[in-house]
């Protein structure tokens, strides 16, 4: 009777040890299962958004364009609102989507006459003070917007052109000081490619590096207003992309309102 006892008693602890072991394999295998499909959907995500996000480790220029707000150590996204009233051009309110505050202005003046196409870029978020403006060049061959430091004593930096030979429609920035000779310019320091009209388009920098990206419906989610998501890398200038982002949109802007138009129509 003992011995049919210490045998019932031993068996019944070893099946409650197994079931414990299993319980434990079993949720350590959903939550690897759920890892698993998290970075899947991630890796997915990333691929038809142009690729993830790198780090910009060597900014092209220094001081970055604003001390305060250009630069952060992790990725950041911005959502751009374009105004609907507008009396000087293309105007932009950019807002964190973390968390909803105004982080940039921006004011335009795209009358196509001499000295008054400008768009003028104010950080908000910290400080108020312009921090660039990217001036149309109209006598060009192809979309150029030079790139100044704001203020007094505008500094150009760079600029702003779009390619003339490419599979798709990209843009190239390039950078002031940086080599080329007469009608030959330097390497660029970005390049802009993808689908402009959409809003889905990336800014790589020379390594191939995604250093940020522009998608009409981004993956996080912010339901404020009617917008577009702007993704800068960690150690990128969001200030810089920012102005590039705005000017582009500007040079497509009657494309978006004929797909607007065929939208409302449908």
């Amino acid at each position: 009777m003992i011995w049919t006892t210490y045998l019932s008693s031993t068996l019944i602890a070893c099946i409650i040890s197994h079931s414990f072991a299993f319980s434990i394999h079993s949720a350590s295998s959903r939550s690897a299962v759920n890892v698993l499909n998290m970075n899947f959907f991630t890796d997915i995500g990333d691929m038809m958004s142009g690729g993830k996000l790198g780090e910009e480790k060597n900014l092209p220029y220094s001081p970055s364009l604003c001390e305060i707000n250009s630069i952060s150590s992790g990725p950041r996204c911005f959502a751009v609102k374009e105004r609907a009233i507008s009396f000087t051009g293309e105007d932009f309110d950019v807002y964190c989507t973390g968390s909803g505050e105004p982080f940039v202005q921006v004011r335009g003046a795209m009358l196509h006459l001499p000295g008054k196409d400008k768009m003028r870029i104010r950080s908000v978020a910290g400080c108020d003070e312009e921090v660039a403006v990217l001036d149309r060049v109209l006598l060009a061959a192809l979309p150029t917007y030079d790139i100044y430091r704001g203020g007094m004593g505008a500094q150009k930096i760079g600029w702003l052109e779009k390619k003339a030979i490419a599979l798709t429609d990209t843009f190239d920035v390039y950078m002031e000081g940086k080599g080329g000779i007469g009608p030959f310019k330097p390497p660029p320091a970005y390049e802009i490619s993808g689908d402009f009209i959409d809003r889905n388009f990336v800014m790589k920098n020379p390594a191939g590096e995604v250093v940020a990206k522009v998608q009409k419906d981004g993956l996080i989610q912010f339901d404020a207003f009617n917008h577009y998501q702007v993704q800068v890398a960690p150690g990128m200038d969001a200030m810089l992309v920012l102005a590039c982002a705005c000017a582009i949109d500007e040079e497509f802007d009657e494309e978006h309102q004929k797909k607007k138009q065929e939208q409302e129509a449908d």
